[in-house]
């Protein structure tokens, strides 16, 4: 089982190579790939120092499993390069995503639509992954009409430059700029690029992705994202409007009962999900659940996730492990 990891100095990288590890993924070989600039370093995996390879190199090698995470740029021109020389490639930007050809997986809720023929899987957008897993064992049951979600999302979804950012501003000390603004004591409303409709590529994606993923388009998600200063870990205030009413205790065993969710909701204890208790876990955290009083058959939830994690790394390695277990890989 070779296993390229594009992107592994990253820092969604650096933690698919933890998990591989840690999950006792089947990897024979590991090719850990970077820039040319980081070609040579090494990565430890296993207690071996393996040294990082330039893309090129790693696609002579021909192996069996390809997980990107080095940017939409990279996927756009390397993915269909290692599928064509049959490598599974499970891409973590957003290239792929909205591919009619490319599925869009969330192992606990769509893999069954996963074959064998499928040679570049796309992993959804960590706000959408979290989001997913929350509404959609609610969605099957009581019917989503219309959602309504604000983001508070950390610097670490940015990348290593915008956490530095964050650092050197409690510091005190000047460096680069990962955003126009200081991060520090803000909240930016502002994750990814502006469109034309006034929306970010975020907030775009939080509208679409779902909808793909559940395979439904009867339902409309409209999005605000904001950048918070968190080192880690993304939360989501959401308000879902369903077809047919539901009670809360319903509510809750759904979710108690889901694959990979977590209920915190203990008001008279405090009991809620925070960014600090998601760190380096792989659930999706639901608490806050209570009824719009606002609004008939609606519901609101404060939903948390290591974005690292569950938002990106983690899935990318399910996705991978469901290959293995019906064997097409």
């Amino acid at each position: 089982m070779k296993v390229a990891v594009v992107g592994a100095t990253g820092m969604v990288g650096q933690v698919i190579l933890h998990l591989l590890e840690t999950r006792s993924f089947p990897v024979t070989t590991l090719i850990p790939v970077a820039s040319n600039a980081s070609a040579g370093r090494v990565v430890r995996f296993k207690n071996q120092n393996i040294p990082i390879v330039t893309i090129d190199e790693a696609l002579a090698q021909k192996p069996v499993l390809a997980l990107f995470s080095a940017g939409g740029d990279v996927s756009q021109e390397w993915a269909p390069k290692f599928a064509a020389a049959g490598t599974t490639v499970i891409d973590n930007s957003s290239f792929w995503r909205m591919d009619p050809n490319i599925k869009l997986v969330v192992p606990e809720l769509n893999a069954a639509v996963l074959t064998k023929d499928d040679k570049i899987i796309a992993n959804p957008n960590c706000s959408t992954i979290q989001l997913v897993m929350a509404l959609g064992p609610l969605h099957k049951v009581f019917g989503m009409k219309r959602v309504i979600v604000s983001t508070y999302q950390s610097v670490s979804g940015t990348g290593q430059k915008a956490v530095q950012q964050l650092e050197n501003e409690i510091k005190g000390v000047s460096g680069p700029m990962a955003y126009p603004y200081p991060i520090h004591k803000n909240a930016l409303p502002h994750c990814d690029v502006f469109l034309d409709n006034g929306y970010t590529k975020e907030e775009q994606k939080l509208a679409t992705e779902p909808q793909k993923i559940l395979d439904d388009t009867s339902f409309m998600v409209s999005a605000t994202a904001v950048r918070i200063p968190t080192a880690g870990g993304h939360s989501e205030s959401v308000n879902v409007s369903f077809e047919r009413d539901f009670s809360l205790d319903a509510v809750r065993a759904l979710l108690q009962n889901a694959p990979g969710v977590v209920v915190q909701d203990f008001p008279e204890t405090n009991t809620y999900p925070m960014p600090a208790i998601a760190h380096g876990k792989d659930a999706v955290f639901v608490g806050r659940i209570r009824r719009d009083l606002s609004q008939e058959r609606t519901l609101n939830l404060w939903i948390v996730a290591d974005n690292l994690r569950k938002g990106a790394a983690t899935n990318a390695v399910q996705i991978a492990e469901h290959l293995v277990s019906k064997g097409f890989i």
